[in-house]
């Protein structure tokens, strides 16, 4: 018995009497009066924006001028008295450098993500070394406007005066090297572990060294695959400054291949010159050497102590001091998140997709921010808001636990270690 055609599905037609369907033409639904009515609304925005562009904040007058640039498809151009950010051939930035200190002082941390005070100390200690093609006060202040907003290039050069966009770019690019070079400083940490390890003791973790963990920075395109992203692992301190950067893995690379090419493994294993200071005698006659701790996705090593992962002989339950531990050490851990969120509140542009095609420069501009940041805690900046910017997605770091084999006097640390917070907290 044939089976009919099935419920909704009808049965096909002749082909021969099967036509195309006309596509429906497109009606442009503005009438005449809502044409108008935008348009006098466009003008008035423009008109708003090119004299008031100078106290607006930057998200407003940012969210104004893509708005307009919306409208543009829609709208026939406005008349050309003057574009936005130029009177008189003149770009908003030296335009606003003619404003009352009192009034460039109070918005200038809004545009640079830093004050006045602290962006002069930066420009000192950049200008000697930029190049004499490019104003050190114009590029210094376009490269941080870039990363405090994530704005084009096209922007940037209509705001800051450079010729082309490629020009603006070129100037990006000059800046956020030479902030890696003069500033390079601030990651280097051996002559300040005193202060590190003090810092440590005072959340009950003793003769620790930093904290080490990973930060994700999501890549437009398939390159890096599905969601593709780089991962940079960084050390931190007790007070969330940068201690070590190592940027620009793939999200695809294991954790601990990752851990074994970064330099920082090859400065504690192989040349000896980091935590190689004096060991901390416990109450109970036990001393544990220096340390960093590690996310549970490291191998326990004995300088790099990770958390317990209940085995399956456990159960569901944990011991006191292996709990104990293992608090203190996701409180730790915390610190590397917070870093990260601070960062890309501050520096915006670390918050966006980064393009494929200049993917090998995003390294150095994550650098960069790591290096500001430190620049920032240096002169006492008080962060911004952490969740500013910030995406879930972004800050969350799914890396698989390590599976391999413990090391045996790494073991002994941490369970020395576990017992003496436990000990602690009686």
């Amino acid at each position: 018995m044939a089976a009919g055609p099935s419920r909704g599905n009808p049965s096909p037609k002749n082909p021969s009497t099967i036509r195309k369907a006309k596509k429906p033409k497109r009606q442009n639904r503005l009438t005449p009066q809502l044409l108008s009515l935008l348009s006098s609304a466009t003008s008035a925005a423009y008109s708003f924006l090119i004299h008031s562009d100078l106290l607006l904040l930057p998200s407003q007058s940012l969210s104004l001028e893509s708005l307009l640039s919306c409208l543009s498809y829609l709208l026939p151009p406005p008349p050309p008295t003057r574009t936005p950010f130029h009177v008189s051939s003149s770009p908003w930035f030296h335009r606003f450098l003619t404003l009352p200190p009192s009034v460039t002082d109070t918005l200038w941390a809004h545009h640079f993500r830093m004050s006045k005070p602290t962006f002069s100390r930066l420009l000192s200690a950049l200008s000697p070394s930029l190049p004499f093609s490019l104003h050190p006060e114009s590029s210094l202040a376009a490269a941080l406007f870039r990363l405090s907003h994530g704005v084009s290039y096209k922007t940037l050069a209509l705001r800051f005066g450079f010729p082309s966009s490629a020009d603006a770019c070129r100037a990006f690019y000059i800046v956020c090297k030479l902030i890696n070079e003069k500033l390079g400083n601030l990651l280097d940490f051996e002559a300040d572990i005193n202060r590190i390890v003090v810092g440590f003791g005072w959340i009950s973790l003793p003769n620790c060294c930093g904290v080490l963990g990973f930060g994700r920075f999501g890549v437009d395109g398939e390159l890096m695959g599905l969601n593709g992203s780089i991962l940079v692992q960084a050390l931190v301190d007790s007070e969330g400054k940068f201690l070590d950067v190592s940027a620009g893995w793939p999200c695809t690379m294991k954790p601990e291949t990752i851990l074994r090419q970064a330099k920082l493994f090859l400065r504690v294993e192989e040349s000896t010159e980091l935590l190689n200071g004096p060991c901390y005698k416990l109450r109970d006659g036990n001393s544990i050497p220096q340390y960093f701790l590690g996310d549970s996705c490291f191998p326990l090593l004995p300088w790099l102590i990770t958390p317990y992962v209940k085995s399956n002989e456990e159960g569901n339950s944990f011991g006191s001091p292996k709990r104990e531990f293992n608090a203190t050490h996701s409180r730790a851990m915390e610190l590397v998140s917070t870093a990260f969120r601070r960062l890309r509140s501050r520096w915006q542009l670390l918050s966006k997709k980064w393009k494929a095609e200049s993917l090998e420069f995003f390294p150095v501009v994550i650098v960069t921010g790591c290096l500001l940041h430190n620049f920032m805690i240096q002169w006492s900046e008080l962060p911004l808001d952490e969740n500013v910017g910030c995406s879930s997605e972004e800050e969350a770091v799914a890396l698989p636990v390590f599976e391999g084999e413990m090391d045996v006097s790494g073991q002994r640390i941490r369970d020395v270690l576990a017992e003496h917070l436990c000990r602690k907290q009686i």
